[in-house]
């Protein structure tokens, strides 16, 4: 695993750099997640292992250190992003992002529009309000979801068979947590729906089967935004049915070189 320091937060975030002469993959998780726990499987499958793969942890996740100072918004975690893809030479690259991480790869796109020749992006988070979860953990006070919320949710998610995500949070910094939940309620402005659509590169949405019927489908198929489906999962389909994102995420990425 590697580092890099960003000196203005005095932080490392950490990341796996994965050999490969196509074009570079950046892989951003979601809330309460790590691309090092999410992502290795998916991305060691036929269909991407011949592409330069990515696999950041975000601030206060996974292995990456956990500032107590930091704000933790969306905006927060594109401003570091964008100083790291200067570092790690990424000139042209696919950015994909799930669920929060699809936030993140859509405000990354906009900012770093030279560079970004894709974007590929599954149930991420368009519109303010935040998701089932983030909701819950907005609701709560900051630091009552410090003491109490944050062990609540690791518990919650144990009781209800979700055993990755309780790692992924016991991996997390609690006001990661909350402030990241905060931000994905806010929303911004302009929406990251908004800036979605107004991207002028190929654009790819993923579904989970299970995750199904949801009026998005619609919606983004108007907006002429690819659609791809993985089978046999929902909303964690990184865990679910890692080949199957990774055969949705190919499918994007000819999508990007068919252009």
């Amino acid at each position: 695993m590697k580092e890099y320091f960003l000196k203005y937060i005095n932080a490392r975030i950490r990341y796996h750099d994965l050999i490969g002469d196509e074009t570079p993959i950046l892989f951003i998780h979601g809330l309460g997640c790590a691309s090092s726990f999410d992502y290795p499987q998916a991305a060691s499958m036929k269909h991407l292992n011949l592409h330069r793969r990515i696999l950041i942890d975000l601030l206060g996740s996974g292995f990456s250190d956990k500032p107590d100072n930091f704000k933790y918004t969306i905006e927060d975690h594109v401003n570091y992003l964008e100083e790291f893809v200067e570092h790690a030479g990424l000139n042209k690259f696919i950015v994909y992002g799930h669920s929060m991480g699809g936030s993140i790869a859509i405000s990354l796109a906009e900012r770093c529009a030279e560079r970004v020749c894709g974007v590929i992006i599954s149930e991420a988070n368009l519109d303010s309000g935040g998701g089932f979860f983030s909701k819950q953990i907005a609701s709560y006070s900051e630091s009552d979801y410090s003491n109490i919320g944050h062990l609540k949710m690791i518990r919650d998610s144990r009781e209800n068979s979700n055993e990755n995500w309780a790692v992924g949070l016991t991996h997390s910094l609690p006001i990661t947590i909350y402030r990241e939940s905060r931000s994905l309620v806010e929303g911004q402005t302009p929406s990251w729906r908004e800036l979605f659509y107004m991207l002028n590169i190929p654009k790819t949405f993923i579904f989970g089967r299970n995750s199904l019927p949801d009026p998005d489908l619609q919606e983004l198929k108007k907006q002429n935004i690819n659609i791809e489906i993985v089978e046999n999962a929902g909303h964690s389909m990184a865990w679910e049915n890692p080949e199957g994102l990774a055969l949705a995420i190919k499918n994007g990425i000819n999508l990007i070189n068919a252009n």
